[in-house]
């Protein structure tokens, strides 16, 4: 039973919209052109507008759902809700587990560009309680210190696209388009693109996790995750276009970070650059926080985690046991994981979380119904195809991951089972 008091609503539009880009525009648009080159070559441009597609079918479900139930917890509510208890916790269990992990993950990403070597760890957790302090003291601090972030990412994504085609770096324009054209790598191959950059964009949902915040939230929920996808897109297709002039596919493909080898001919902007990416996975972790804090504390609500994390702070109306316990795991994870491979199931994850949005999405009708069935279709589709995409492990390791959190909540349940 659910007898917390409820988060304050203290977020405008343009507070959502920053949140969700702080999200999307994180450490990916900096790294992530480099595996979808790999796999596609210059068809990454259409893996972009596939996955751009994908999220945009996403986001919709996300934001008629987010108008109806406007409570923190994101796709765990609106599961639970239209799906039933275990459809909601698949949902939600995806989501804190995989997000924890890839939280950690950029974290580190934040370090490696910011530490001195051999400090990359120490850094990364002293990020990690930073904006878990910064969260601690209430929803507007986060929004607040996500407007400097981000705007600061623009700045310096602004500065690297400037400089390479004001500073004649577009020598790879002749190739831009490789030997075999956008088809070279295949269909396959373009997939596979579309699924690695399509977790750039995933970020939108956090606007609907922080639902409870929000005010008006049946008009700000949908018109902050599209505006913010909007601004995403154009911002990721800019940087796509900008790093296949400069370097060729086969160049993107090899360089581990492609914006700043894009910009090598002034010399000024690679530390730019660099800059931009550091902050990026800053504001990418900021609102992961946020948004792993208000799932927990959703799910700590209805029991499927311990209920001690439904705990509203009196003052700052933030979840605080949740953040604080969010916080203590991230940095357990940081302190002693290998995270090149422990975030492999955050992608199975993911998707898991958005599949289930589509299907809650679809069952909606009357005056909550927003948009046309057929993009709740698409996208639960497309979330289908996009796991047949991933590695091996990875799929396996979000199974583990789901069978883990499936054996949880049975033994939770049986033991909290009335007595006859």
């Amino acid at each position: 039973m659910n007898n917390t008091p409820p988060l304050a609503r203290r977020l405008g539009t343009v507070d959502a919209v920053v949140i969700g880009l702080g999200s999307m525009i994180g450490a990916g648009v900096f790294a992530t052109f480099t595996p979808a080159a790999q796999a596609a070559g210059s068809g990454l441009l259409i893996g972009l507008a596939v996955a751009g597609l994908v999220a945009y079918c996403n986001a919709t479900s996300s934001a008629q759902l987010a108008a109806a139930y406007p409570t923190s917890g994101g796709s765990y509510v609106y599961g639970r809700e239209l799906l039933g208890p275990w459809p909601g916790f698949i949902a939600g269990w995806g989501f804190v587990i995989g997000k924890s992990a890839s939280s950690a993950a950029m974290a580190m990403t934040f370090a490696a560009y910011a530490a001195p070597p051999g400090w990359e760890r120490p850094v990364a957790i002293a990020a990690v309680v930073l904006l878990v302090a910064v969260n601690y003291r209430g929803v507007t601090r986060t929004a607040g210190l996500a407007r400097i972030i981000v705007a600061a990412v623009l700045i310096a994504l602004a500065v690297a696209v400037a400089a390479v085609w004001a500073g004649g770096g577009t020598d790879g324009t002749a190739s831009m388009w490789g030997g075999g054209g956008v088809l070279a790598q295949g269909w396959y191959g373009i997939l596979q693109s579309a699924g690695l950059l399509f977790f750039a964009f995933a970020g939108y949902a956090r606007i609907a996790t922080l639902g409870e915040e929000v005010r008006d939230p049946r008009r700000t929920i949908p018109r902050a995750i599209l505006v913010a996808l909007g601004i995403a897109a154009l911002v990721y297709a800019c940087v796509g276009v900008s790093v296949l002039a400069a370097l060729g596919p086969d160049g993107v493909a090899s360089s581990p970070d492609p914006l700043a080898a894009a910009v090598a001919g002034w010399g000024w902007a690679a530390p730019v650059v660099r800059a931009g990416a550091a902050l990026a996975s800053l504001g990418a972790l900021l609102a992961l926080v946020a948004g792993l804090g208000r799932t927990t504390l959703a799910m700590a609500r209805e029991g499927d985690l311990p209920r001690w994390l439904a705990a509203v702070h009196p003052r700052f109306q933030v979840p605080h046991h949740a953040e604080l316990a969010v916080g203590a795991v991230i940095c357990m994870v940081i302190a002693v994981a290998d995270l090149r491979g422990a975030i492999g199931f955050s992608s199975f994850g993911v998707l898991a979380y958005y599949l289930v949005a589509n299907l809650s999405a679809f069952t909606q009708t009357g005056p909550d119904r927003r948009y046309p069935r057929f993009l709740q279709v698409a996208g639960a589709a497309a979330c289908v195809v996009l796991v047949a995409t991933l590695p091996l492990e990875s799929v396996l390791a979000g199974l583990a991951m789901f069978a883990l959190g499936i054996g949880y909540r049975a033994v939770r349940l049986r033991r909290n089972r009335p007595k006859l």
